[in-house]
């Protein structure tokens, strides 16, 4: 007999995939949709199709695989408008809990053997810690203290995959994608959700975009604040300092404009900096981690020039803050950040809004060990793409549930229905029992 908690379970998850149903164009989606997201929901262990079409239809597993396969690799529903369709339905459950305080940047990778996936290159892999064979993704997400959610999602194509028509032919990736960094994606995935109506908030990201200048440039050309890392070596005009003006015309020429630096006029590191700084400017400051854990640190900060090739220009940059962790354990300090927050905002303030970026890693390690998000196993823009929309959607699914029950009732991966896998069933490609 169902427990009526299962029941529930069961007919919001009928309602949200109806929701979803209603973006995907053809009638005929409906079922793979309901049967690809209930399969990543509730199978165990890897969530590629085999394994999903086996839980989802176990007397007929061939040609439900084959649907799967359709539904995923080929069929042309658009992953923008799924992902807006589940932040419509998931953002308000989060604004329960106040409004949406950031946009977070970042980017993970899924390691490869082969050659042949779409956008597998030698590059950095979080997940490894090192450079290695893998795809990278990028990913933006909206967040408060209490939850946060991917609202888009784009593969990086490294420049040897932008430029090599035959493995672009062969993965299918459209005429329109060119190479672009990872920031520029970034800064797309940003004006996409910003032309949808989505209010302004803050842009948290590490220093792998921090570290870029035209990528702080275009965030506030956009009109939004930001708050990033950014790399020990960055160089800054510290209070009472500035490069020279441009040189006395002579009359001859071109009338000289630009900044000009020389023994005694030149920018520091950031990190030379932080050593500089007098032990009173230093201060213990506490943040949330989630809802109730508190962590603390120590911090500095203080209002700085950016001055990155500024000699190229002929108007200092705008003052910023510069926020400094030197943990009391560490010999040196260990995280910088940029940000354009109100000059008047509180410190600890501040540091509560920059450690706000830790939501994107619970959202990758969940996205990736309870809905399978780097288990796709084919090769294609495409395939690749709709998969990780449809993890979303199952994410999303599994955050209404969370604000639905207290977490010690929450368990809602056992309150969906799930279908008896035949005992004689065997995955393809795996070795016959002994």
């Amino acid at each position: 007999m169902e427990l009526p908690a299962a029941k529930a379970s069961e007919a919001r998850f009928e309602a949200y995939i109806a929701n979803l149903a209603k973006v995907m164009q053809h009638k005929d989606r409906e079922e793979p949709l309901r049967d690809y997201s209930r399969g990543l929901l509730i199978a165990p262990g890897r969530k590629s199709v085999e394994p999903l079409a086996a839980i989802t239809a176990p007397a007929q597993v061939d040609a439900k695989r084959q649907s799967l396969l359709h539904f995923v690799g080929q069929a042309k529903w658009s992953d923008i408008d799924v992902l807006n369709q589940v932040r419509g339905l998931v953002q308000p459950l989060i604004e329960r809990h106040g409004p949406i305080e950031a946009l977070i940047i970042d980017d993970t990778g899924f390691p490869k053997k082969g050659k042949h996936s779409v956008g597998v290159a030698r590059q950095y892999c979080g997940q490894l810690g090192k450079k290695d064979n893998c795809q990278v993704a990028v990913s933006l997400s909206i967040a408060n203290h209490h939850a946060s959610l991917p609202i888009g999602y784009r593969l990086y194509l490294p420049k040897e995959w932008a430029e090599d028509k035959a493995r672009r032919k062969k993965a299918a990736v459209p005429a329109e994608i060119r190479f672009r960094t990872k920031p520029q994606i970034a800064l797309n995935l940003i004006q996409q959700v910003m032309e949808q109506g989505l209010p302004p908030s803050i842009v948290l990201a590490d220093a792998g975009y921090g570290n870029e200048t035209v990528f702080r440039d275009q965030v506030t050309a956009l009109g939004l604040v930001y708050a990033v890392g950014i790399s020990p070596a960055t160089s800054v005009w510290a209070s009472g300092t500035a490069p020279l003006p441009a040189i006395k015309w002579t009359g001859h020429g071109r009338p000289p404009s630009c900044l000009r630096r020389d023994a005694k006029h030149k920018p520091l590191s950031v990190k030379k900096l932080a050593q500089s700084l007098a032990q009173d400017a230093w201060q213990i400051i506490t943040w949330r981690e989630g809802v109730n854990e508190e962590l603390s640190s120590r911090f500095a900060r203080l209002r700085v020039r950016p001055a990155h090739r500024d000699y190229k220009l002929n108007t200092l940059r705008a003052q910023e803050w510069l926020l400094i962790e030197w943990p009391t354990d560490e010999d040196q300090p260990t995280k910088y950040w940029f940000s354009t927050l109100p000059v008047e905002i509180a410190f600890a303030q501040m540091v509560d809004i920059v450690k706000l970026r830790w939501r994107i890693e619970r959202d990758y390690q969940e996205l990736k060990q309870e809905v399978g998000l780097g288990h796709y196993e084919g090769r294609s823009w495409r395939g690749f793409h709709h998969h990780a929309t449809l993890c979303i959607a199952a994410y999303g699914f599994l955050i209404s549930e969370r604000e639905t029950f207290p977490p010690s009732r929450l368990a809602t991966t056992a309150k969906l229905k799930k279908l008896a896998v035949p005992n004689n069933h065997r995955p393809r490609g795996s070795a016959p029992s002994s």
